[in-house]
C-alpha cells in the first residue's frame, strides 16, 4: 500500500528515470571510453529501477529496450537477447505502438540477435528493422531511429 511518503518521492522518480533514460540513450551512439561504457549500463539500470517504481508497463517496456541496446553495445549477448524479446513482443504485439518505436523493437532485437548469435531472429528483425524504418513517415523520427540502426551488424 502506497505511504504519503512513497507518494511524495514520485515525481523524484520520474525525474530521475527520464535523465536516466536520455543519459543512457546519448551515450548509444557515440564512441564510449570503458568509463562511459560503465556509466551507461548503470544510467540504464537506474531508468529501469525508478520506471519500475512508478511507470507505466510502456515506461518499463522502453526501459527494458534501453536495456537490450545496453547490453547488445556491450557484448552481453544472452542479457541482451532475453531483454529484446520481452519488448520486442511487447511494441509488435500492441496496436498502438507508433511505427517509430515498431522500427526500435525490431532494431534492438536485430542487435541483440545477432551478438547472442541466433543468426535466423538477427536476419529476421533486421529486414523488419529496415522495413519498418521505411514506413516512418516523419523524418527527424526515421533520423533517430536510423542513428541506431547504422550500428547494427548486418546478418
Amino acid at each position: 500500500m502506497p505511504t504519503s511518503e512513497t507518494h511524495d518521492a514520485n515525481p523524484w522518480h520520474k525525474r530521475f528515470a527520464a535523465q536516466a533514460n536520455n543519459r543512457a540513450w546519448d551515450l548509444t551512439t557515440v564512441t564510449r571510453s570503458p568509463e562511459e561504457d560503465r556509466e551507461m549500463l548503470d544510467a540504464a539500470h537506474a531508468s529501469a529501477w525508478h520506471w519500475g517504481a512508478i511507470g507505466t508497463e510502456l515506461n518499463r517496456m522502453r526501459a527494458t529496450m534501453l536495456l537490450a541496446e545496453v547490453y547488445a553495445l556491450l557484448g552481453h549477448g544472452a542479457s541482451a537477447f532475453e531483454f529484446a524479446q520481452t519488448m520486442h513482443a511487447y511494441f509488435v504485439g500492441n496496436p498502438q505502438t507508433p511505427n517509430w518505436e515498431i522500427a526500435f523493437a525490431h532494431a534492438m532485437q536485430a542487435h541483440a540477435a545477432a551478438v547472442a548469435g541466433v543468426s535466423a531472429v538477427h536476419r529476421r528483425a533486421y529486414e523488419n528493422a529496415s522495413a519498418a524504418i521505411q514506413a516512418i513517415a516523419s523524418e527527424e523520427d526515421r533520423a533517430i531511429v536510423m542513428k541506431t540502426f547504422a550500428q547494427i551488424p548486418r546478418p
